[in-house]
C-alpha cells in the first residue's frame, strides 16, 4: 500500500477557524451500537474479528459549523504534525486558532511543530466531556461507521472519508453537537 493512499486527505473541508481537535480509531473490530428495531425482534449486528484500523484526525469550529480532518494510518506525533499543518492552512489570514486537546502524549510533546497561527490549550485530565469532538466521534460511529464489516483497509479509509465529508457538509450538525455554553457564551 502506498504512502499516498495511507496519508489521505478528506475532500471538501474549507475550514477557516478550527476549534477542538481529536482522533477517532475506526477499524474492522468495530463496536456495536444501539439500533431501532420492532419490539420483540433481534436486528442483526455484524461483528468482525480482524484488527486492521485507521484514525480520523478532526478539528471543528462549532461556532461556524466547519471542520477539518485527515484519515491517517497511525496516531502519533508525526500524524499530529500533519494534522496541525492541515489546520493551519485553513485558518483565515490574520486569525488565530485555539485548539482544545486532551493530554495525550502526541498532543503535548515538545516534538510538535505548532504553526504560528495555532495555540494548543490542554484540557484537564480525565475530562472528555469538555471536548465537543468526543461527541462528534460518537455521532459518526452511531450513524455511519458502526454495525458493519469492512472488506479491507481501503474500505475503512473510504468509509471514514465519506463519514467525515457527510459531517462537514452539515454545518448545523457540527454546531448542534459542538457548541458549549462555557466556551461560546462569553
Amino acid at each position: 500500500m502506498t504512502r499516498e493512499r495511507q496519508v489521505r486527505f478528506c475532500e471538501g473541508l474549507g475550514v477557516k477557524f478550527p476549534g477542538p481537535t481529536r482522533q477517532a480509531r475506526v477499524g474492522q473490530k468495530n463496536k456495536i451500537t444501539r439500533r431501532w428495531a420492532k419490539r420483540g425482534s433481534r436486528p442483526s449486528a455484524p461483528k468482525d474479528q480482524r484488527t486492521c484500523s485507521t484514525y480520523i484526525f478532526g478539528a471543528i469550529c462549532p461556532k461556524q459549523g466547519k471542520g477539518a480532518g485527515l484519515v491517517l494510518p497511525a496516531c502519533n506525533t508525526f500524524a499530529m504534525n500533519l494534522h496541525l499543518t492541515e489546520i493551519a492552512k485553513h485558518v483565515a489570514p490574520g486569525a488565530h486558532a485555539l485548539l482544545l486537546v486532551d493530554q495525550a502524549g502526541w498532543h503535548m510533546t515538545q516534538k510538535l511543530e505548532v504553526p504560528v497561527n495555532i495555540t494548543i490549550m490542554p484540557l484537564p485530565p480525565k475530562c472528555p466531556e469538555l471536548n465537543p469532538t468526543e461527541n462528534v466521534w460518537q455521532f459518526m460511529r452511531d450513524n455511519w461507521l458502526s454495525n458493519r464489516v469492512f472488506a479491507s483497509y481501503d474500505d475503512i479509509v473510504d468509509h471514514c472519508c465519506d463519514a467525515w465529508n457527510k459531517l462537514v457538509d452539515q454545518p448545523w450538525r457540527i454546531m448542534s453537537i459542538g457548541l458549549r455554553d462555557w466556551a461560546n457564551g462569553y
